[in-house]
């Protein structure tokens, strides 16, 4: 008979259910994880609404987790066992590409995302089954539901690092939702100077100065002025429309860099003036290597991160916890679900 979880199913667009679904198989080089927490991401959020065309109906998504090791391959060898608290990195690469072989597998041509591709039954459920590989162990210290906040703290961590951020720099974070939040670690943990935030929402901007973060509106370009009289030196686009790429812009040091990391708008324009005759840099980011996904695993175990969750909703009230994000999407931070019964 065929062992079955409760997984958190995308039912159809705009309505989530919790149903019965079989255990997933483990492939010979796999390890079954038991899920403990999951967070929901923004784009989990906009998988659930419809409106991005990333995820489909039918599907268990969930990306941001934490687990512990139910099953190993046979006569695995290596640094895992059996209930060891650990997280996963849902990038899927090939190993074998260009981009991989330079330590680069986020850039892999062939690249999947757990969460993302439909035909992997993913982290909304009591198990899943991934490659070993993307395995990643956790201090067992670690308070289990951190676990659940690595892979958001690696993409603001990637992103604060293909913007060439160093230490003693001074740093414009514009959204203080939690991408936002995961930059405004990243540069500290990396030294900056100073970190500013523009974030409209009181309850964000509350917790990103809880964070360190000093607040700005920086839109006002006469306040950004006083606040960094040379522009920042670089600035993380947390939002992702025009109007956030604008004011990165204008607000940064001729010869600076803006990270654009938030994706709320599929095409957006900028000024183009203010990247040619002020030499500034453009880049985007998305995820993050393995390296940094590890690196970042290990720096939160000392960092104290309850102040990024919000709440934590079991199984059953999670369909009415998508439903409410959707209806009043903003909140100062991460809902887990849990899965820890």
């Amino acid at each position: 008979m065929t062992a079955t979880m409760q997984a958190l199913v995308l039912a159809e667009y705009g309505r989530m259910s919790v149903e019965p679904r079989p255990v997933p198989d483990r492939g010979p080089g796999d390890a079954l994880l038991r899920i403990l927490f999951t967070g929901i991401c923004g784009s989990d959020l906009h998988g659930y609404t419809g409106e991005n065309g990333r995820r489909s109906p039918g599907q268990v998504m969930g990306h941001e987790t934490v687990a512990r090791i139910a099953e190993l391959p046979p006569r695995y060898v290596g640094p895992l066992s059996v209930d060891q608290l650990v997280t996963m990195n849902p990038t899927l690469a090939c190993g074998e590409c260009p981009a991989c072989a330079a330590g680069r597998d986020n850039n892999c041509a062939t690249r999947r995302v757990i969460g993302v591709d439909p035909s992997v039954s993913s982290a909304f459920a009591e198990y899943m089954a991934l490659p070993v590989d993307n395995v990643v162990p956790l201090n067992p210290s670690m308070t289990a539901e951190h676990g659940a906040l690595i892979e958001p703290l690696a993409v603001g961590y990637h992103a604060a690092v293909r913007g060439g951020m160093k230490p003693g720099d001074d740093v414009l974070v514009i959204g203080a939702g939690p991408i936002g939040q995961a930059a405004i670690l990243a540069a500290q943990r990396i030294g900056a100077r100073r970190v500013l935030v523009s974030e409209p929402s009181p309850s964000r901007r509350a917790l990103a100065e809880n964070l360190g973060a000093e607040p700005v509106d920086a839109a006002d370009a006469d306040r950004m002025k006083e606040r960094a009289p040379g522009g920042v030196d670089i600035a993380i686009d947390a939002v992702g429309v025009s109007a956030t790429l604008a004011t990165a812009l204008t607000a940064t040091s001729p010869g600076g860099a803006v990270v654009l990391v938030g994706m709320n708008a599929p095409m957006v324009s900028m000024p183009a003036y203010e990247v040619s005759t002020q030499e500034r840099t453009v880049l985007g980011a998305f995820c993050y290597t393995d390296d940094e996904f590890r690196a970042t695993a290990l720096w939160a175990a000392s960092t104290d991160l309850d102040p990024l969750i919000s709440r934590v909703v079991d199984l059953a009230d999670a369909p009415e916890a998508f439903a409410a994000l959707a209806e009043s999407p903003e909140t100062a931070s991460k809902i887990l679900v849990s899965f820890d019964s």
